[in-house]
C-alpha cells in the first residue's frame, strides 16, 4: 500500500511513546500517510508522568521544517508541543516560508499528570500570532480555560469559550470536552457558520495518555486526504474512540490507547 498524503510533525518526543511525536507518527501511519518530523522537545517521561523537558533550539526547529519541506513537501502540518514565544515566532516564520495551506495545531500546555508544558509569555503569542495561521485548532477545556480566561463547567461555557478563539482569528475549533463529568463525551465544532457537538461513548479507563495529540494527528491524515476539516474531525474522534476502547493497558499510570486501532493486515503477513 502507498502512502495516501505527506504529513509533517511539529512536536516534542514522548520517551513512554503515548503521546507526543511517537504517538503522532503512529496516528499518521496507522491511517496510510507517510509522517515526517521537527521535534520541538525531548521529555523523560513514564505514563505516571513527567520527569523532565529538554528543549530543542528554535532556529533548529525552524531549519527542521524548512529542510524537511523543501524537500518532500507536505500536503499538511500538525503542530503540537511548542514550549517558547521563540519557538513559537521561528515556526510562524518557517510557515510563512514553506507555505502549506492545511495547519492544525493542537496547543499542548498541560501534561496528562498536570504539568504545565508552555510558559505564560509563549501563551500570549500562540493567541496573537499562531491561532489566526492555522485551519483548525483542538483545545481541550483545561487548555480552553487559559487561552480564553473562560471557566468551563458546562456545554454552554464551552460554546462561549469556542466562539471566543474565533473572535481570536480561530478559522474553525474543535473545544473537546472530556475533560467535563457528562455521560457521553461531546466535542464541540465551531467556525462562523457552524456550530456541530459530536457524541461518543465516554469509556472508563485511565489509558487515555495522549488522546489530544492522537486526534490531531487523524484529523490532519484525513484533512491532507480531502476531506472537508469537519468530516476530519468526526472521522478523528471516531479513530479515537475505537483507540481508547482497545487501549493495551500498558504501564502503571495513564496508560496510551491502541494507535493501531485502524489497520488491517495483509494477508501475506498474517
Amino acid at each position: 500500500m502507498k502512502p495516501k498524503s505527506k504529513i509533517l510533525i511539529i512536536a516534542g518526543s514522548d520517551s513512554s511513546g503515548g503521546a507526543g511525536i511517537q504517538a503522532d507518527i503512529k496516528t499518521v501511519t496507522s491511517l496510510g500517510s507517510y509522517a515526517m518530523t521537527a521535534i520541538t522537545a525531548i521529555t523523560v517521561q513514564s505514563t505516571e508522568g513527567v520527569k523532565s523537558v529538554i528543549p530543542i533550539s528554535a532556529n533548529e526547529i525552524k531549519n527542521q521544517i524548512v529542510y524537511t519541506a523543501n524537500d518532500i513537501k507536505p500536503d499538511a502540518i500538525k503542530i503540537g508541543m511548542l514550549h517558547s514565544s521563540d519557538v513559537i515566532k521561528k515556526v510562524i516564520e518557517a510557515l510563512k516560508k514553506i507555505k502549506i495551506r492545511k495547519v492544525i495545531l493542537d496547543p499542548v500546555m498541560i501534561a496528562k499528570g498536570g504539568a504545565k508544558l508552555i510558559n505564560n509569555q509563549a501563551i500570549q503569542v500562540l493567541k496573537k500570532k499562531l491561532i489566526k495561521n492555522v485551519s483548525l485548532i483542538t483545545p481541550n477545556i483545561p487548555e480552553a480555560e487559559v487561552l480564553t480566561g473562560i471557566k468551563i463547567k458546562n456545554k454552554e461555557d464551552m460554546i462561549f469559550a469556542a466562539s471566543r478563539l474565533i473572535n481570536l482569528g480561530a478559522k474553525n475549533v474543535l473545544l473537546k470536552g472530556g475533560h467535563l463529568k457528562s455521560k457521553k463525551v461531546e466535542d464541540i465544532f465551531l467556525n462562523k457558520f457552524d456550530l456541530t457537538i459530536f457524541k461518543s461513548s465516554r469509556h472508563n479507563t485511565k489509558n487515555t495518555h495522549g488522546t489530544g495529540c492522537t486526534l490531531s494527528s487523524a484529523i490532519t491524515t484525513f484533512f491532507s486526504c480531502g476531506k472537508s476539516i469537519k468530516k476530519a474531525c468526526d472521522l478523528g474522534i471516531k479513530y479515537v474512540n475505537s483507540a481508547i476502547l482497545t487501549n493495551p493497558n500498558y504501564g502503571k499510570g495513564h496508560g496510551p490507547v491502541n494507535h493501531l486501532n485502524s489497520m488491517e493486515m495483509n494477508k501475506r503477513f498474517k
